[in-house]
């Protein structure tokens, strides 16, 4: 006989939380303490709890898994990138979850030279990551950092590429990137601070010396402030920016001189946002100055980098958004917003053309890709939507012809984009804002109440979330469902006002727009709160528990993957990675107006008696961006309160962090975990 596992039931002792004269109970606090065995037995109950519930599943997840590998070329490998006289191509090959990177010289007939094969470093360990690949100039060697946790704690190493063999130093607990001077020796790189993991100083290493005479060259004193180094597109500068939600600053150093002293570009100001790019004998500055709300482009000289000295190379628009540039000899890239889609404009310095490359789909993404290459006629950019897989494009600005060099391909031979259809949507806000949703489906899939239909939201941090191709989706909408992307305010899909709409005092926008694009879909019948389902993670996270609480009833079911529910608490403990620096995201609860308003929709303080949807939330042991104990706490108080018989299930990856497997394909698992629930949840799981 089969044996039947309860539920878990963590034990409750409490603990009384006070400020601004507010007393709070969290009877969950103790979970916390992944040092103390009974949290970790707890977390292998929510395991177990959860292997029971989905048991019925390990055959479709298993099936799911091996259509959705099926799509996937295995034996594949990146569009090569020139850089320095060399090509460069990352590949993967038959059955093996890790990349290969490799490099040819001056041609890609040229012999293949194997810089990392990721499959052998990663071996011993359940996860790993190489990250920060930076060759040096004269292309003898290479730095990179890795994570064998997952909580972005990167060991710094350098290796030979002449001889294959690695230098004795290791230097720990980096970001994992660094930044070449241009003597070969010098590097420049970033630490974290041990406990919250913000990225605060610059130090300076000589190749071969030993790593504890390395020496600090910026330390980041403002905690509000994480810090980082590169290397101008020119090579002539290395920079140090530092960057907080609301302000940045940049210092520069002739990269032929790695012993000098930095020069700050423009001193941080509340409330000024810049970022450099060099040309010539001049600094390129995307800002928003002059309460250049959408963001301007300026211009000033490397000899007086002040703001008084910056002049406007292209104004600001109130209804376009300027997000970003990309430097070239003879011409400036430059990518745009408007009306939530993406543009890319090429102008000639020598003012002779200003032009907009064309894009025909309703809804779509585009961007401008790596370009390294500064003496170039070719523009590399991608392009996708829901329906159209991705491809990497290359623009000859001179002959205006583009040449379509990689597609992304869909293999198993069932994929055609002609049986699928994308399209947007506008839904009005309970104040009168549009919202835009966009969504696919196969042509098949007839829009009523029956239809199961899986909403995404994000909705923070101005980070927008563009229609895009996902092959693992098509195992979804083979199966009749239609999938959406609701654009709430929080993003800059809008513009940048759509992003200060969604945040301090005015994020419950962020929640109540997601409410009322549930909403729409279930009035205009294209499905039914019987079939919606609802997925976020990290912040979209907080979305899901956000509007569980205030709207329950309009969701069947819905996944949370690291979800960021515990806000008052977290924001309170100046401790926890990420804390401080958000205090311009989300508010600083110390101040009692944030406190208040933080508490009004924080997931984890509004859990109350009444009924919840079906519910799949995942985390990962290792998390330093949403700590695993901020779902668990949240899972253990949604089982002592709800009060309906619905599903509620904990996934807790032991060995991962943030963004789960770090595998390719143990990835995909992850993808068939969370849809087999929802799919489960219609009753669609036949193999």
């Amino acid at each position: 006989m089969e044996k039947i596992i309860k539920a878990p039931k963590a034990t409750k002792i409490e603990k009384k939380l006070e400020i601004h004269g507010d007393v709070r109970i969290d009877n969950y606090y103790w979970l916390n303490d992944k040092e103390n065995l009974n949290v970790i037995d707890y977390l292998h109950e929510e395991n177990d709890y959860y292997n029971h519930v989905t048991a019925h599943t390990t055959k479709f997840q298993s099936a799911l898994y091996e259509e959705m590998k099926a799509r996937i070329k295995e034996d594949d490998e990146s569009v090569p990138y020139k850089k320095n006289n060399y090509h460069y191509i990352t590949k993967f090959q038959l059955g093996k979850q890790y990349p290969i990177y490799t490099r040819k010289k001056e041609t890609l007939e040229a012999q293949e030279e194997i810089l990392f094969d990721v499959n052998q470093m990663a071996k011993k360990h359940s996860y790993f990551k190489l990250s920060g690949l930076s060759v040096s100039p004269d292309n003898k060697l290479v730095s990179f950092g890795i994570d064998t946790k997952g909580n972005r704690e990167y060991k710094l190493q350098f290796k030979n590429l002449e001889s294959g063999k690695l230098f004795s130093e290791k230097i720990h607990n980096t970001t994992g990137g660094s930044t070449w001077a241009n003597d070969n020796k010098t590097i420049f790189y970033t630490k974290n601070n041990p406990i919250t993991l913000r990225s605060e100083k610059i130090f300076k290493h000589v190749l071969g010396t030993n790593v504890s005479e390395d020496v600090e060259v910026f330390f980041e004193e403002d905690e509000r402030f994480n810090t980082f180094v590169y290397k101008t597109k020119s090579e002539k500068y290395i920079v140090i920016g530092s960057y907080s939600t609301v302000s940045t600053e940049y210092r520069f150093l002739d990269a032929n001189n790695p012993n000098g002293e930095f020069k700050i570009l423009q001193p941080r100001e509340r409330n000024l946002e810049y970022s450099i790019a060099h040309y010539d004998s001049d600094f390129y500055i995307l800002t928003n100055k002059d309460e250049a709300t959408n963001f301007k482009l300026m211009k000033t000289s490397e000899d007086k980098t002040e703001k008084e000295h910056w002049v406007d190379v292209l104004p600001h628009r109130k209804d376009v958004l300027l997000e970003d540039i990309s430097i070239f000899k003879n011409f400036l890239v430059v990518e745009e917003r408007e009306n939530g889609l993406s543009k890319i404009r090429i102008i000639k310095w020598d003012k002779t053309e200003d032009f907009y490359l064309p894009f025909e789909e309703e809804t779509y993404s585009a961007g401008v890709y790596y370009n390294p290459e500064f003496d170039t006629d070719i523009v590399r950019y991608g392009y996708n939507s829901m329906t159209t897989p991705s491809s990497v494009i290359d623009f000859n600005v001179v002959s205006k012809t583009k040449h379509i060099v990689k597609e992304h391909e869909v293999l198993g031979g069932k994929f055609d984009k002609k049986n699928y259809k994308s399209e947007r949507l506008w839904a009005t806000a309970q104040d009168g804002t549009k919202v835009a949703i966009s969504l696919v489906h196969h042509i098949n899939t007839e829009f009523s109440e029956n239809t199961p239909l899986l909403l995404y939201g994000y909705g923070s941090y101005g980070h927008t979330i563009d229609p895009s191709f996902s092959s693992t989706r098509l195992s979804l909408l083979d199966r009749g469902f239609i999938f959406a992307i609701a654009h709430v305010r929080g993003s800059e899909y809008l513009g940048r006002n759509w992003y200060e709409d969604g945040k301090l005092l005015n994020k419950m926008n962020t929640f109540t727009d997601f409410i009322d694009c549930a909403q729409f879909l279930e009035d205009n019948k294209i499905t039914s709160a019987k079939h919606l389902y609802a997925y976020g993670g990290s912040a979209g996270g907080l979305l899901m528990g956000a509007v569980i609480n205030i709207k329950p009833e309009l969701f069947n079911g819905i996944i949370a993957a690291v979800p960021f529910v515990d806000v008052v608490t977290t924001m309170l403990d100046d401790s926890i990675p990420l804390t401080t620096g958000e205090y311009d995201e989300w508010g600083n609860p110390n101040e009692k107006e944030y406190y208040n308003y933080m508490k009004s929709y924080s997931p984890y303080d509004n859990v109350t008696k009444q009924n919840y949807p079906n519910m799949l939330v995942t985390t990962g042991l290792y998390d330093s961006q949403v700590q695993y104990f901020e779902p668990a706490k949240w899972v253990a108080k949604l089982r002592e309160l709800k009060t309906d018989k619905n599903i509620l299930i904990m996934h807790i990856n032991m060995d991962a962090g943030h963004s789960g497997a770090s595998g390719r394909f143990d990835s995909l698992k992850e993808v068939a975990r969370d849809y087999s629930f929802i799919i489960d949840l219609e009753g669609r799981t036949i193999i």
